[in-house]
């Protein structure tokens, strides 16, 4: 499916939610989507639990 079919969906999900639910729905709508959507990209294979988790690395010239 196309980028662009799959964020026309994700707007009208939104869209229905925000109008019948209200802001709440809507809230409630887009975090579970987000949520979805980073659990999709772990089963895929293209994020690791190590790139939230690993410390910045500082430059040793400051302090």
């Amino acid at each position: 499916m196309q980028m662009a079919v799959v964020g026309l969906l994700a707007g009208m999900v939104l869209g229905f939610a925000g109008y019948f639910g209200g802001f709440g729905a809507f809230v409630v709508v887009a975090v579970l989507g987000a949520v979805g959507f980073v659990a999709g990209k772990f089963v895929d294979g293209d994020l690791e639990p190590g790139d939230f988790f690993r410390s910045r690395e500082r430059d040793s010239r400051r302090r």
